[in-house]
């Protein structure tokens, strides 16, 4: 019988999704500690991957797009695609349906293009609100994000629009969220500037982060994370089902993979999600503490579509529906995104079906061109879905909502289910999360990512677009706690993270090293700036520390502010 390879690391991750290749990289640019990066999937990306149809239709698992405010991400990023003719630039149009028409996004903001008894009833609702606002205590706080979007755009709004279209997106009713999640993720209306625009007719601009936006010309946002993965050290990647972890042994510090290695670490950063990974490690305790902790599937379905793109959908880019004629809740027109998402012209395909779901008059292959669209269902216990007609069911809706004709052709067809889709800020989420993650951290496992968090509001912003940015700078900075210390602003504070600029880290600021003590040299004369925490002499001595080559454990926030850290910014005393 074979003898079973073991391996030895400081630093096992996780994942090869953006939140464990962010490890990587920061690992691979520090070169402090041994590492090694582990996933099932062959293809790197995760949750920001990308699929291609046999006819040649890309569909990103979700609607993802880059704007960043992380220097360190923008880098990485740069360095993986560095030339102008990998990327095209957007300006985000996005509508929201409305009683058959079109209200510019956030809706709240752009009631001016309602009808008159409509904006009355709303107006009327928001200045309610504001002028309660004004006696509230501050002690006073919202209940649940029902009650937050009631104060902050009044119930006509919240009647119509926020409660609604939330359930779409979250499978969940608002009343069974919390409302500390929110942040800039919804746009709280100036209630001035919506009478003036009502009074003048006029729409309010782009809000959010994301009002011009990146997209990759070739391989959509998965291409971005296998153009990352490429950069790393391969020798240092087990991607596939040699990289499939079947067990971990959180207290011998040891994963167990499919193909019979055992990886022996020193500290582990998990990208899986929480839940699995207490199953994973067979802890009864941490499954418990799990419980609370809810999920909404994601239904991702794709059409491609045979012609010019139709005049009446232009350059729009996501549209978000709030109305029941349609099960999906945002659509994508992500042949907008780059010419390269879809079969050049000269292709010919065969037309599957029309929209009106009449088989077509002939089967012959014809040559284009071709537009596509992407759609997300949300799907929970409280919202079921049937998948025996998904499909059918978003065709038809895209047929009720104006966006493709009954007669139009449809070439390709995509439809491909997430199980856990987006972690969901429920009331009792952050109590879950307040014992489950020291826990682990207390066993030197930092669980980050996604559904490793299972914060959504460090996830992504403005209604799930920009995700794998916040992601990809978990992983990063998990790195710089495990050798430095370093505090983890984007898991612990993403409102401070997601309204400044974040310019700390820069891929080129942290040279490689020859050896270990070289390493420990090195990491004692870095800025502040590169690690967010200066390490003082006595944290320093404990995390130069090592016992048999194994990089002692991670130190969190806590613990660094009681060793005597020294914030960015600051002077050190010692």
């Amino acid at each position: 019988m074979a003898t079973k390879q073991e391996i030895d690391v400081d630093v096992l991750v996780i994942g090869a999704g953006p939140t464990g290749l962010g490890a990587a990289k920061r690992l691979q640019q520090t070169n402090l500690a041994s590492w090694l990066i582990v996933d099932s999937n062959e293809i790197p990306g995760g949750l920001a991957s990308t699929d291609v149809t046999p006819e040649g239709f890309l569909f990103d698992v979700g609607g993802h797009v880059i704007f960043s405010h992380y220097k360190y991400f923008d880098d990485c990023i740069n360095e993986a695609l560095p030339k102008d003719s990998d990327w095209y630039t957007h300006q985000r149009v996005s509508y929201v349906r409305f009683q058959d028409g079109w209200v510019p996004y956030p809706f709240q903001n752009n009631i001016a293009v309602l009808d008159t008894e409509e904006r009355a009833r709303c107006l009327e609702d928001l200045i309610d609100a504001a002028l309660e606002s004004r006696v509230r205590a501050p002690s006073d706080k919202p209940k649940n994000f029902d009650e937050w979007n009631i104060r902050n755009v009044g119930h006509r709004l919240n009647e119509i629009f926020m409660r609604p279209y939330n359930f779409r997106v979250w499978a969940v009713p608002t009343t069974k969220m919390n409302a500390t999640w929110v942040g800039e993720r919804v746009a709280a209306p100036d209630v001035k500037l919506l009478v003036r625009n009502v009074v003048l007719g006029k729409v309010a601009g782009n809000w959010g982060p994301n009002a011009t936006f990146r997209f990759p010309a070739h391989g959509g946002t998965g291409g971005i994370w296998i153009a990352v993965a490429k950069t790393l050290e391969a020798k240092k990647t087990r991607f596939g089902e040699h990289g499939t972890v079947t067990k971990v042994d959180a207290e011998k510090k040891k994963v167990h993979l499919k193909d019979g290695t055992i990886v022996n670490y020193g500290s582990l950063i998990s990208t899986m999600a929480i839940d699995h990974l207490a199953e994973s490690m067979g802890d009864a305790q941490l499954q418990q503490m799990c419980k609370p902790l809810f999920y909404s599937s994601t239904n991702v379905i794709g059409v491609g579509v045979r012609g010019e793109r139709p005049g009446r959908i232009g350059d729009k880019c996501w549209l978000y529906f709030v109305e029941d004629n349609c099960p999906f809740y945002r659509a994508t027109i992500f042949s907008n995104y780059s010419p390269f998402n879809q079969p050049n012209k000269d292709a010919k395909l065969p037309t599957k079906q029309l929209a009106n779901g009449k088989k077509p008059a002939s089967s012959e292959a014809k040559p284009g061109p071709y537009w596509s669209i992407m759609l997300e269902v949300s799907e929970s216990s409280y919202k079921p879905v049937k998948h025996e007609t998904l499909l059918a069911d978003c065709i038809q809706g895209l047929v009720n909502t104006n966006l493709l004709e009954p007669e139009e052709e449809i070439v390709s067809t995509y439809v491909r289910r997430f199980d856990h889709g987006y972690p969901t800020p429920s009331l009792e989420r952050n109590g879950a999360l307040a014992e489950a993650l020291p826990y682990l951290q207390g066993k030197d496992i930092l669980s980050r990512g996604r559904f490793g968090a299972w914060k959504y509001e460090v996830g992504n912003q403005d209604h799930r677009h920009v995700f794998p940015l916040s992601i990809f700078m978990q992983g990063v900075e998990a790195v710089d706690n495990i050798i430095a210390g370093g505090v983890e602003l984007t898991v612990n504070n993403p409102d401070l993270v997601n309204t400044r600029s974040n310019t700390e880290r820069r891929l080129t600021q942290f040279k490689g090293v020859r050896n270990r003590d070289e390493s420990r040299r090195n990491v004692d004369q870095q800025d502040a700036q590169v690690i967010n925490v200066i390490p003082v002499p006595k944290r320093r001595e404990a995390l130069c520390r090592r016992s048999s080559g194994i990089l002692d454990g991670p130190l969190g926030p806590e613990q660094a502010r009681h060793e005597g850290s020294v914030a960015v910014g600051e002077h050190q005393t010692e």
